[in-house]
């Protein structure tokens, strides 16, 4: 696995795993809780560095397994986790980025990742509410007591990343990305580039959608949540499964799966790029990982670059009420 440097210098695997479908979103949860851990930990033997968890995936299930998996192996991991949102008797309820709240949400997280400090705190959503100086010194000031290493911010706009990082360097920023969500490219991408800022994609196998795995007749399980995403409804995956079948065929071109081909052309587009794809079965780590060693002509790069644009994509990434949330 090779490794890449986001911003401030922060080394990590050249592909992390998300871990928050281990405790949420996507079905049935594993009853197994031995059997994910043993899953986190089989990650690194894979060459994984870097894994990614929050607060409210569970809520707070995710950290705890997250931070036992982890423990036996601290020194050789990344860990980043979330804040931002409020939580009420399990529920979210809205945001909340208020100072207090950010400290003892980092408080809370350090207990339950069993560390003494979090490698990597981002801002889950943008508050409107709190400004993000405000927001920015907080987590700057938990830096310098050393009980954070690093800041990020997650689907945040270019403009509120300026304001963040003027106030304390921001290490990496985390937004949907992958070849059928590319709204990064007009504005943030350009803006990291510009401030050394790393950028760590989610979803960057479309939940699923770019492993080829999905057909148009799928249908999904009770609590998973792209039966909540426009993009899985029955009339959108029928016309997404062209972008779909090029990526496969592209694949079986180079005997690659369609999944090492997405993750193949996110790592290419900048050196500071490290995608996060989650999953519950060491196979499918190892196929992630091997993505690194897949390389793209300048023809198959262009070709694919262009994809979304000359295919088209059908549906929204989320629903109404979740995009509410992003590029704030």
């Amino acid at each position: 696995m090779h490794i890449r440097t986001l911003g401030q210098g922060l080394e990590v695997s050249a592909i992390g795993l998300g871990a928050m479908g281990m405790s949420q979103s996507y079905g049935p949860n594993p009853g197994d809780r031995a059997q994910m851990i043993s899953v986190l930990r089989s990650a690194v033997d894979e060459g994984v560095t870097f894994f990614d968890t929050a607060e409210v995936y569970g809520p707070y299930v995710n950290e705890e397994l997250v931070g036992e998996a982890l423990e036996p192996i601290r020194e050789k991991v990344v860990i980043a986790t979330k804040f931002g949102w409020d939580i009420r008797n399990g529920k979210m309820v809205g945001l909340n980025s208020r100072p207090e709240q950010i400290r003892r949400v980092a408080e809370e997280s350090l207990k339950r990742l069993r560390t003494d400090a979090i490698d990597l705190f981002y801002q889950h959503r943008v508050d409107p509410e709190v400004p993000i100086e405000d927001v920015a010194g907080t987590v700057g000031e938990l830096i310098a007591q050393g009980k954070v290493k690093h800041f990020g911010l997650s689907e945040a706009s270019a403009a509120t990343i300026r304001r963040a990082h003027g106030v304390h360097p921001v290490t990496a920023v985390q937004s949907e990305y992958s070849l059928w969500t590319r709204d990064p490219e007009a504005e943030v991408l350009p803006t990291l580039a510009e401030l050394g800022i790393g950028f760590v994609p989610f979803s960057p196998l479309g939940k699923g959608f770019l492993t080829g795995t999905i057909d148009t007749a799928a249908t999904f399980a009770e609590g998973d949540i792209r039966n909540r995403v426009p993009r899985f409804q029955a009339d959108n995956l029928v016309a997404n499964q062209k972008l779909v079948d090029h990526v496969k065929s592209l694949g079986e071109s180079k005997g690659a799966t369609p999944g090492q081909i997405a993750l193949a052309w996110l790592l290419a587009q900048q050196p500071w790029i490290v995608p996060i794809p989650g999953t519950r079965r060491t196979e499918r780590i190892r196929e992630n990982a091997a993505a690194t060693q897949l390389a793209l002509s300048a023809d198959e790069r262009a070709d694919l670059d262009s994809l979304a644009q000359r295919i088209g994509v059908s549906g929204d990434r989320y629903n109404a009420e979740h995009m509410n949330y992003v590029n704030r």
